[in-house]
């Protein structure tokens, strides 16, 4: 087969106007994606967004209803999983209970009667490079969770394919382990340069692992871009509100020739070309304790977390919180004077929710 124009422009993975219906239901939308080579890209949005069914649709464990798919410019629309490519690893570590460590990772190339001294050296560098060497003769029950996830993501990647497909593969871990494991796969990607496509509805996993970030809402694409982007210029008021911890503030405002009008106090932000209504978009952290701001606001909760706390206060009769440096008195109401960074303002259509320029 001919090679797509895709694979001479270095990408991993094409995805053209990809669409997925089960019967009348249509639960992806005229999908588009290119990813580089090298890249990590992570699939995010809530539950029942079309995350999981999109890598689905990759690995081939579902058809598609229309649209292409190419993988190191290869279509592989029509192709079944095992001609992909592809490794995946599963949300689930799906080992063998009866094989030892070195068996379950060895196990695929057995199958395909890879030579065994060849397919031990692949093992070995494997397990090296998971730290996972001394556990090689365990059986899966003697292992904890996190050496499990280990053992799987060590039987994708002895297969070296052109691309691999995790699925939420740390939500079975606990807390704890997941900041672990989070680390070792970012560690791993760096030092293989491998090709990724990664499930979560965990956005933190998502900041912290991808190259860039697909945003799913109801089957549709709604942004896409690096971490910081996502994380700074949300396209509209659902990215805005699902990607950061806590979220962007979303407080309705009323835009007028003083400027923007929020709390009682008119911003002196440059408005022109905005509507007399907007949605005015400000991180947790962009909000300052300043005595010189006129703007005064009165906490109904402050959370101290240790190096910082979380103020919360309603404008526009819209709940708001501050992330402060430091700490406050928890039982304290006494009025706050608020300072907006207004160069870290976002501006979105009140009816559409969509980023205003």
């Amino acid at each position: 087969m001919a090679l797509d124009s895709a694979s001479q422009s270095g990408l991993a993975l094409e995805i053209k106007t990809l669409r997925k219906s089960y019967g009348d239901v249509d639960v992806l939308h005229d999908i588009e994606v290119q990813m580089a080579e090298g890249e990590f890209l992570v699939l995010v949005g809530p539950s029942g967004c079309g995350k999981s069914t999109l890598l689905n649709c990759i690995a081939g464990l579902e058809e598609t209803t229309g649209g292409r798919l190419f993988i190191g410019g290869r279509d592989v629309t029509e192709e079944p999983p095992k001609d992909r490519d592809i490794a995946m690893v599963f949300q689930s570590y799906a080992l063998y209970p009866t094989m030892t460590v070195a068996e379950n990772i060895g196990f695929g190339m057995k199958i395909r009667r890879v030579p065994k001294d060849q397919a031990k050296a692949k093992v070995d560098e494997v397990a090296k490079m998971l730290q996972i060497e001394q556990l090689l003769s365990r059986q899966p029950s003697q292992l904890s969770g996190g050496q499990r996830q280990r053992v799987a993501m060590g039987r994708a990647l002895v297969r070296d394919p052109k691309l691999y497909l995790f699925d939420e593969p740390l939500s079975n871990l606990d807390a704890k382990l997941r900041v672990e494991m989070r680390a070792e796969i970012k560690k791993l990607h760096r030092t293989t340069g491998a090709s990724i496509v990664y499930v979560t509805h965990d956005q933190i996993e998502a900041m912290t692992l991808a190259s860039r970030i697909v945003v799913l809402k109801d089957g549709y694409v709604q942004q896409i871009g690096t971490p910081q982007e996502i994380y700074d210029t949300p396209a509209n008021t659902f990215v805005a509100d699902f990607m950061g911890s806590p979220p962007m503030n979303l407080i309705p405002a009323q835009v007028t020739d003083a400027g923007v009008l929020i709390g009682g106090q008119a911003l002196p932000l440059h408005a022109d070309g905005l509507p007399s209504e907007v949605i005015v978009g400000i991180r947790p952290e962009h909000m300052i304790v300043d005595p010189q701001s006129p703007l005064s606001i009165t906490p109904t909760l402050i959370e101290n977390t240790g190096a910082e706390c979380y103020v919360s206060f309603e404008l526009n009769g819209t709940p708001v919180t501050a992330r402060i440096p430091g700490r406050m008195d928890e039982a304290s109401n006494a009025p706050i004077p608020m300072r907006f960074v207004t160069d870290a303002m976002s501006f979105f259509d009140k009816e559409s929710g969509l980023r205003l320029s």
